[in-house]
């Protein structure tokens, strides 16, 4: 991973820019080493960064601080050979000069459709641009976002009249910001949920002093089954599934340094010989999917970039 010591912006945004409904085509789904199924935040806040860059040309002192993303439509390309576990639908590849299948690393797809609240940051947006100017910008965001690529995935294009681009100020918040969020219906919104990790810890470590937050995250992640009845002489036990707290996830949410960090060009192989380099492992924590209208807190829904150089964390924070 190379390191840039960049970090999100802490200015106020001056507009919210809306991608609704975006589709796209072959999305990676294999997220992490652990886990698979909606693409990582670091790859949709990646594509964000992306598009900032292929923007800056035309509009220098643009910048996105932030971005909450709501997925409307998950579509796995799976299948069950047996009508039992269930395996990726994997591309065929040419075969060789002999004749044969050439060796391949598995690759996970999905169809989505998403909608992207990106937090936007420019003065001459504030006070340069009119009316048919900020269209005209949205309309420009737009086309550049749909050459790009998202997780992987290919971006189609729009299917409804629901898919207008929205460039507003930033004056969406508390119950104006529920109401643009009550727009993109149906749909689920994804939040981070650390707090449940950090509560599920502790409690894990009155019980064992060794528990860690890996056993927190696989207990939530498991499938729990409980007895209905704790009385020991009880003739018939009934179990039942233990229940949680709303639509929980494990998901990555950054990255962590394992070794010291190189010099620019010093490893072998690497993307980038510019940048110092160093190796590292996948953050896990907890997520929530909710529904926009059952929000308590909108303002807690925006994801961004952390970097602590020092420590070797890299990670996605939800603000």
């Amino acid at each position: 991973m190379a390191h840039t010591g960049e970090s999100s912006m802490n200015q106020n945004p001056d507009a919210l820019l809306v991608l609704p409904w975006l589709r796209v085509q072959n999305a990676n789904c294999i997220s992490s080493p652990l886990t698979w199924g909606f693409p990582a935040m670091s790859a949709i806040l990646g594509f964000v960064h992306s598009l900032e860059r292929k923007l800056k040309p035309r509009y220098t002192d643009l910048g996105f601080s932030g971005v909450a993303v709501i997925c409307h439509r998950f579509e796995p390309q799976i299948y069950s050979p047996d009508r039992g576990d269930k395996v990726f639908r994997l591309t065929r590849n040419p075969l060789n000069e002999k004749g044969e299948s050439p060796s391949f690393a598995e690759e996970g797809r999905a169809h989505i459709t998403i909608s992207l609240l990106i937090q936007v940051k420019s003065e001459n947006y504030s006070n340069n641009l009119n009316l048919s100017q900020k269209e005209e910008m949205a309309e420009e965001i737009l086309k550049t976002a749909q050459g790009l690529r998202l997780a992987g995935g290919s971006i189609l294009s729009p299917f409804t009249k629901k898919s207008k681009v929205r460039l507003s100020d930033w004056d969406v918040i508390g119950d104006a910001l529920k109401a643009e969020l009550r727009r993109l219906l149906p749909g689920f919104l994804l939040t981070s949920r650390e707090d449940l990790l950090s509560e599920r810890t502790t409690e894990l470590q009155t019980l064992d002093p060794e528990a860690t937050s890996l056993d927190a995250l696989l207990d939530f992640s498991s499938l729990n089954y409980e007895p209905i009845s704790t009385e020991p002489d009880a003739d018939v036990v009934e179990w039942q599934v233990r229940k949680k707290p709303g639509w929980i996830v494990p998901i990555p949410v950054g990255y962590r340094s394992i070794s010291t960090c190189y010099g620019a060009g010093e490893v072998l192989n690497a993307r980038d010989t510019e940048t110092p380099f160093s190796f590292v492992e996948c953050i896990f924590s907890l997520g929530q999917w909710i529904s926009p209208h059952r929000l308590t807190d909108a303002g807690k829904i925006f994801w961004k970039h952390e970097a602590d150089v020092e420590k070797g964390l890299y990670r996605c924070i939800c603000s």
